[in-house]
């Protein structure tokens, strides 16, 4: 486990630069434990308070203690919460490119020129790929390579200093405070701050949820961990991947939705 001082000092410096360097930032939260322990980040960095707009991309998918848990927290944290949907029918099945519709959606209509996002780079390899600080073209494209080649540069030459500077085609930029988290960081957090969660991260009849996303997309796993410690000590036993219960993560297709504008 890193030493959550400077994990947290850290991402609480990221999302100050945001809102030094952006005019009109917002937060993505799924109620996920990575962006909820972001949000609580941000209202360290802030004083009590979240200073962006915060986005839930509803795919009208998700679990009901989803959206009991979003309700319960943004009226205790005071949240300025925006709910976006699909507009109109929408004939996939999958919740994924509903996801990208609906943030391509928001950004526009909001016209965000930053999106904090709460991933990290344990979670998979193609997560491990990204930037702290990472620009989206007016497609919403995220450029990995071109011809064979990276076409992403060194980003800082010390934590402190990031590549904030972008090119003219630049739509957007994702911004991502806990790449340098992983699993237990995040745990041992929670625990250590007190963060509330979904209850579905904790076993009931022998499952709970260890990646908690839509309901057609995700899987619980067998697990008898009933609280936050039991959960952290399964972590350090059990070496299989933290996502392998998300259809999402499968057969390449997380780098070609990433690509294509997906969180």
């Amino acid at each position: 486990m890193n030493s959550l001082k400077k994990l947290e000092e850290k991402s609480i410096f990221i999302l100050r630069e945001v809102k030094k360097r952006f005019k009109n930032p917002a937060i993505l939260w799924s109620m996920g434990k990575d962006s909820t322990v972001l949000l609580w980040l941000c209202k360290k960095a802030f004083y009590g308070k979240i200073p962006f707009k915060v986005l839930h991309i509803d795919t009208e998918t998700e679990f009901d203690e989803v959206y009991d848990f979003r309700d319960k927290i943004a009226k205790e944290w005071k949240l300025d919460v925006v709910v976006r949907k699909t507009k109109g029918k929408f004939e996939e099945k999958t919740c994924a490119p509903r996801k990208t519709e609906i943030l391509k959606n928001a950004v526009h209509e909001f016209g965000f020129d930053a999106l904090i996002v709460g991933i990290r780079r344990d979670e998979h390899h193609i997560r491990n790929k990204e930037r702290y600080f990472s620009p989206r073209d007016k497609e919403f494209r995220w450029k990995v390579y071109e011809n064979g080649k990276s076409m992403q540069d060194a980003e800082f030459s010390g934590w402190w200093i990031y590549a904030t500077e972008f090119g003219e085609d630049t739509d957007h930029v994702r911004v991502h405070p806990l790449l340098h988290w992983n699993e237990e960081d995040i745990w041992e957090y929670i625990k250590q701050e007190q963060i509330p969660v979904l209850d579905m991260y904790f076993s009931k009849d022998g499952k709970r949820f260890r990646s908690v996303g839509c309901k057609c997309c995700s899987q619980p796993i067998k697990s008898d961990a009933k609280n936050i410690k039991e959960i952290i000590d399964e972590i350090k036993k059990n070496k299989d991947d933290e996502r392998k219960g998300r259809d999402i993560d499968k057969e390449h297709r997380m780098e070609k939705l990433r690509s294509l504008g997906y969180m």
